[in-house]
């Protein structure tokens, strides 16, 4: 079977929980560091898949990867090949189909709650989590637009677009790949990236601490569920 390739855009945003399901699964992955410098692959024909994680930058900045990952990102929607994208990852997939990235009207930081879909997309992908709440991780100040054909499968107050499908392939403005050890590294940047008076998508890091005792094994049910049908697409048969 092809790998699955994980895109690094940012040391402190790895791959996290997804890396941990496909190896539960025996799905082999190899990562490409595109913030050390890795190269964007050409096409897409040697991998099951695609994931993109996630990042700080927009991918409206002139960086020298965005323009080929988005043009790998049609390469493997036009070939079947599945594609995951997680926050800013979610935003190329979009930005690659047509779409365009903005700023969202406020941004989300911590833990939150979603409003999952009940239409036959969204029951597909959200299995018993579809029409009821989703507790996910928010780290973003932007935002997506649906791309032509595809589905809203997931959506609360704050951002209208959360979790996006189209066929196999999954837009992902939350973060559902959290480990305990990444939401520390994140919380010690959060200064950075909140501004006061804090609205109420944003929590502070205390609070996010306090609450991911709890939170993290619903994160967890609901990434097993999205990542379960993702894989379910993937060529299993290939080299």
């Amino acid at each position: 079977m092809n790998p699955v390739a994980i895109f690094r855009h940012s040391p402190a945003e790895g791959p996290g929980y997804f890396a941990i399901f496909l190896e539960s699964r025996r799905i082999p992955w190899i990562l490409i560091p595109l913030d050390s410098g890795a190269d964007v692959p050409e096409n897409a024909d040697a991998y099951a898949g695609l994931c993109f994680m996630g990042g700080p930058m927009s991918v409206n900045d002139d960086l020298p990867w965005i323009v080929p990952a988005c043009a790998l990102i049609r390469d493997a929607v036009g070939k079947g090949i599945p594609v995951l994208g997680h926050c800013l990852g979610g935003q190329l997939i979009s930005k690659a189909l047509g779409g365009t990235v903005t700023q969202n009207p406020v941004p989300e930081i911590g833990w939150s709650l979603l409003n999952g879909g009940a239409d036959a997309v969204s029951r597909r992908w959200l299995g018993d989590h579809a029409g009821k709440p989703l507790d996910v991780f928010q780290w973003h100040g932007e935002t997506f637009s649906l791309p032509e054909g595809a589905t809203l499968v997931a959506e609360n107050a704050c951002c209208a677009r959360q979790i996006v499908a189209l066929g196999p392939h999954l837009a992902l403005q939350c973060h559902i790949e959290m480990l305990p050890e990444m939401i520390d590294a994140w919380c010690e940047h959060w200064q950075e990236e909140a501004r006061l008076p804090l609205p109420p998508s944003v929590q502070t890091p205390e609070r996010i601490k306090a609450e991911s005792p709890e939170k993290l094994p619903l994160l967890r049910q609901v990434a097993d569920q999205l990542y379960g049908v993702w894989v379910a697409g993937l060529d299993i048969n290939g080299a």
